[in-house]
């Protein structure tokens, strides 16, 4: 399995993060640095996840500010559906319209926290589905604990959408071969390299296509459990992505750089970056 010290040998691949919540207070500290260190270790580029219209604001910030490093999305994480709005949505569809946000989202479905009424969270699904299909950009979607009802949503409006990401994927193998079939591509993060949360996914992972495989840290959350040594604050940055990448290349018996290179190639594509 990987470790810590293969970040220094993972400089020369280049890795795309797609989910990192850099717009997090964790980060307010230091962010530059967490992002020069991310380079360092062969992340040439993170797309700043948009929870919620503030966090979704915020990162588009920080993509103009980091132009060519950075990018961003702008949505409503299912936490916070209750906060959808008419004025939410005429300021997502503002910061939609932005060349440095690149996809609709976060959103989606979670009821493993139901930190928001389920029926407030299906019906900001539906509107970020309708912002998609309006602006023809990609989704970058969320679902815990909720694919009976998220799959025939998803099913439902697959036609008129372009790329499609279930990022962080923890699900069942059903899931997974139900998200694929859709054509969509599948986020996978540090939930690899938890040896009993992450096993079903560990078994998993290798049914994924190369060419729909994409790779996430979801900092600062989803540290990874067989990181060592561990960082002191507990936190998860994109510089750990590499030792991500070793631990999905592991799982599907290939080649680190293979995993690498398809990965980014994929993320290229599915955010249309020049």
């Amino acid at each position: 399995m990987p470790t810590n010290a293969d970040q220094a040998s993972s400089a020369n691949a280049e890795l795309i993060d797609i989910g990192a919540n850099l717009s997090h207070d964790s980060f307010d500290a230091d962010r530059q640095q967490v992002i020069a260190d991310a380079q360092a270790a062969g992340v040439v580029h993170m797309v700043v996840t948009g929870s919620s219209v503030a966090c979704s604001r915020q990162g588009a910030q920080l993509a103009e500010d980091y132009p060519g490093v950075l990018t961003s999305t702008a949505g409503i994480h299912p936490h916070h559906a209750s906060e959808f709005s008419a004025e939410a949505e005429a300021a997502l569809a503002e910061l939609l319209a932005l060349p440095q946000v690149v996809a609709v989202g976060e959103t989606g479905l979670d009821y493993f926290r139901d930190f928001s009424p389920r029926p407030a969270q299906l019906f900001s699904f539906e509107q970020h589905i309708a912002l998609a299909c309006e602006t023809g950009l990609p989704m970058f979607l969320h679902q815990r604990d909720a694919h009976s009802d998220f799959l025939p949503i998803l099913k439902a409006h697959r036609d008129a959408l372009s790329e499609v990401v279930v990022h962080c994927f923890t699900d069942t193998r059903e899931a997974l071969f139900d998200y694929l079939d859709l054509d969509c591509h599948i986020g996978v993060t540090g939930w690899i390299c938890d040896e009993r949360r992450g096993k079903t996914l560990q078994e998993i992972v290798h049914n994924i296509p190369d060419n729909r495989l994409l790779v996430e840290t979801d900092a600062p959350y989803l540290l990874p459990r067989d990181l060592d040594p561990k960082p002191s604050n507990r936190r998860n940055e994109p510089k750990y992505l590499p030792h991500v990448v070793k631990a999905i290349a592991h799982h599907r018996q290939q080649d680190w750089r293979l995993v690498a290179r398809v990965s980014s190639e994929n993320a290229r594509r599915f955010f249309r970056f020049d």
